[in-house]
């Protein structure tokens, strides 16, 4: 862990969230000293107060202790065609298993109830089974992944989904 870039990381939320050094160690019942030390990269952060610190500049353990990055620093990038090719399978699992088999079964309709839609109806009409391809891009764009919007612009039939994805990963950014 880089102490002076997660330093750099607790300075710059803070100063976003227009806190001192002393108003941020008393939401953490801690000496503005130690916010201080943190900040300069002397010390880290106690793990006990570790959530909470991240509750109060709104970020994420993960983040924070990555000096501002996701986990693994660099965002691993999500193909298309992996999320097609995963669709597949769960077609070729109904193809292999029988569609009445209660593995099949209990998999469709646990996406079914978790995402509210049909499934197997979803993925039978092209333009709906797009929204699934981009509702997966766009999970995966929330989890810290990324995409390759030349790919994006390329596949996608319907521009708006584009641009949906398009605001997503410009969010996550």
């Amino acid at each position: 862990m880089d102490t002076l870039k997660i330093g750099q990381y607790i300075r710059q939320l803070r100063t976003s969230a227009g806190m001192t050094q002393k108003e941020l160690a008393e939401k953490l019942n801690v000496s503005f000293q130690a916010v201080s030390k943190w900040e300069n990269g002397d010390a880290l952060p106690d793990v006990g107060l570790l959530l909470d610190l991240c509750d109060a500049l709104n970020t994420t353990a993960d983040k924070l202790l990555n000096g501002g990055n996701f986990a693994g620093v660099e965002r691993r990038l999500m193909w298309l065609e992996e999320v097609i090719t995963g669709f597949q399978y769960i077609e070729s699992i109904g193809k292999l298993f029988g569609e009445d088999c209660t593995f099949f079964t209990g998999m469709v309709e646990g996406i079914d109830q978790k995402m509210n839609i049909d499934l197997l109806t979803y993925l039978k009409d092209p333009k709906t089974r797009e929204v699934l391809y981009a509702e997966v891009l766009i999970q995966g764009i929330l989890s810290g992944r990324t995409v390759d919007m030349d790919e994006i612009e390329a596949n996608f039939k319907n521009k708006k989904t584009v641009e949906t994805i398009r605001r997503y990963l410009a969010k996550s950014q």
